[in-house]
């Protein structure tokens, strides 16, 4: 145990239970559009998509504004869909920020932390997670909640550490802890920020890559095990 006097949480499954409320706000979207017939096709495609553009979003290859439309509209290439990206990624946005999933065991957490300084650092569209963020029990949890869009940086960059530590007055980063989910993105920004790290692994994925956090969880209550 280590007395720790800040705790930085990732939001998107680490918190907040994404796959819910993505697939949630993903049958919305195409419900809308009256496309439902091919909803699982359609999903599959999307997060294969997806999940190239997150990763070239963290490697700063493209920014938010560009992957929002870019995703849906690789979507509609590849099924031969007339429409339009920007407009169809702006409706869906909508839905996905009216969603609250809450992890298991985040309030529980969250509550058993509040004698801390609690902050969130999230990559994400600012109205969405916003949205989110207050339609839950957590909404007055948190100190700050940065958000790489209004951020103008994403994790791992080093520069969205900079700018939460200038908005909390940081000066001792030995007191800080940031937890997450993404090894690349979470763990990743933490190790360069020269942070301690906690990784949120409910899964048990084997980690294969070199980057090492200072703890592994799999259950976000045993957090609490490791703040004094």
């Amino acid at each position: 145990m280590k007395n720790y006097e800040i705790i930085i949480f990732d939001v998107d499954d680490t918190l907040f239970d994404f796959a819910k409320s993505e697939q949630a706000a993903f049958h919305k979207v195409f419900d809308q559009y009256n496309l439902v017939g091919s909803l699982a096709l359609y999903k599959k495609s999307y997060k294969e998509i997806s999940k190239v553009l997150w990763g070239e979003l963290e490697n700063g290859k493209m920014n938010l504004g560009e992957l929002g439309s870019e995703r849906f509209r690789r979507l509609f290439e590849e099924h031969a869909l007339d429409l339009d990206a920007s407009l169809f990624n702006q409706e869906y946005l909508k839905f996905l920020g009216e969603q609250s999933h809450l992890v298991q065991g985040a309030e529980k957490v969250v509550k058993g932390l509040s004698h801390k300084r609690l902050a969130i650092i999230t990559n994400g569209f600012t109205n969405v997670q916003t949205a989110r963020i207050n339609n839950s029990p957590l909404k007055d949890a948190f100190e700050q909640i940065i958000i790489s869009e209004s951020a103008g940086f994403q994790k791992p960059q080093t520069e969205i550490f900079d700018y939460a530590f200038d908005q909390l007055q940081i000066t001792d980063k030995s007191n800080v802890l940031m937890v997450g989910d993404s090894l690349t993105s979470d763990i990743q920004g933490g190790n360069n920020f020269r942070i301690d790290t906690c990784w949120f692994n409910p899964t048990q994925k084997e980690n294969h890559t070199s980057i090492k956090p200072t703890y592994e969880i799999n259950q976000l209550e045993s957090l609490l095990e490791i703040i004094k």
